[in-house]
């Protein structure tokens, strides 16, 4: 069946009549008929679009690289400032915020805890309860259901921009989801209205929605990518490549010292449920290893409500470095904006993770080591689940 977005059903009501609005939006902030929010905006009868706020990758995600900040600038054609929010600063400053009565927040995240776009929001909500602004989501779906929950739990000390919170790492949640757990449980208090979907339900992944896809950031261009995306992610805390430099990213995992078959047989012995792993030889163009041979797997997904991503992360984590723990690192710092502790730590949440691999702890022991803390996340994200 085909959902009404959050944002459709905002630009069809009248609440934002007489309003200067800012938004913050990035390609995939479209609706079922390709029309962008700030367009959409624009056109409104009363409505003034005051500005544009871009996050991680720019308004117009053209920034292929992490950790590459975007310039601010001027839009010629809505003829507004463009804000960056992955410069000098995350959080809006009061002369960015002056002048808007209302902050639309129309991002599609992709269900995992370190997916800055959501930091981006929380920091906007932030900027808004100090400078009066209220602050109305629009909500999307998780393009990997609603679901699912699984992973380490974010752990004090460990906070970053790529994990505020204390979440699991696959949390199950939509953005507006997530804006009422961020604003009331964990104290922004911002004025906030979440505007929700018509027709979606939590058992849907994105194609089950048919809404339309747009790469949300660069690496991000198919569902297929979203859906191994919460483990294979914690490649970027090592020296593996996850694939960025081919047409696969986040499916493609390798590294020079791998012998493709002998490690894809290892693997689809473990007989983990809902994945196959197939034996491949990929060479990046650039990023980690570019024009190098990286023999690995492409994970292929058999059955989406069996399939554990996040252990599949750690698995692959765990193979790799057996396969030659000589050449294996752990990526050192800096990572998003955090100068001390290790990459894969932040990207966990916790260093327990990292502590289990080097002591020789198999995946399957790790990953029930998550059960505990992931029941007590389902039970306080009951509250703010609106579908």
């Amino acid at each position: 069946m085909r959902i009404a977005l959050g944002s459709e059903r905002l630009l069809a009501s009248s609440a934002l009549q007489g309003k200067r609005v800012g938004v913050v939006c990035n390609p995939a902030s479209i609706d079922h008929g390709f029309g962008h929010i700030a367009d959409r905006i624009a056109a409104m009868p009363g409505v003034t679009l005051a500005a544009i706020f871009g996050p991680q990758h720019g308004f117009r995600s053209d920034v292929q690289e992490n950790m590459i900040e975007s310039g601010h600038a001027k839009d010629d054609r809505r003829r507004v400032p463009v804000y960056s929010l992955y410069s000098e600063t995350r959080v809006p400053t009061p002369e960015m915020m002056q002048g808007l009565d209302v902050m639309v927040i129309d991002l599609q995240d992709v269900g995992t805890r370190i997916y800055t776009y959501i930091y981006t929001m929380a920091y906007c909500l932030t900027a808004a309860r100090r400078d009066g602004v209220k602050v109305i989501v629009c909500d999307r779906p998780n393009p990997i259901g609603g679901t699912q929950v699984e992973g380490p739990m974010l752990e004090k000390g460990f906070e970053s921009f790529v994990g505020l919170y204390p979440m699991p790492m696959r949390h199950g949640m939509t953005i507006g989801e997530l804006a009422r757990l961020f604003n009331d449980h964990f104290g922004i208090g911002a004025d906030l209205e979440v505007v929700t979907m018509q027709g979606w339900t939590r058992d849907m992944y994105h194609d089950d929605a048919r809404a339309p896809w747009v790469m949300p950031s660069p690496n991000m261009p198919t569902l297929d990518t979203a859906i191994v995306y919460p483990g294979t992610v914690l490649f970027e805390g090592t020296n593996v490549s996850e694939g960025r430099g081919t047409t696969r990213p986040f499916e493609l995992n390798g590294a020079p010292w791998v012998t493709d078959e002998r490690f894809a047989e290892a693997l689809n012995a473990r007989q983990v449920p809902g994945v196959h792993f197939r034996p491949t030889v990929f060479e990046p163009t650039f990023h980690k290893h570019a024009k190098a041979s990286c023999g690995g797997v492409q994970i292929h997904v058999t059955d989406r409500s069996t399939f554990p991503a996040v252990m599949v992360g750690v698995l692959l984590t765990e193979a790799f470095r057996d396969a030659s723990p000589g050449a294996f690192e752990w990526r050192q710092p800096p990572y998003e904006y955090e100068y001390t502790l290790l990459p894969f730590d932040i990207l966990c949440g916790t260093s327990d993770t990292r502590q289990q691999l080097e002591a020789g702890v198999k995946t399957e022991a790790i990953a029930r080591s998550w059960t505990p803390a992931v029941a007590v996340f389902n039970r306080l994200r009951e509250s703010f689940l609106l579908y």
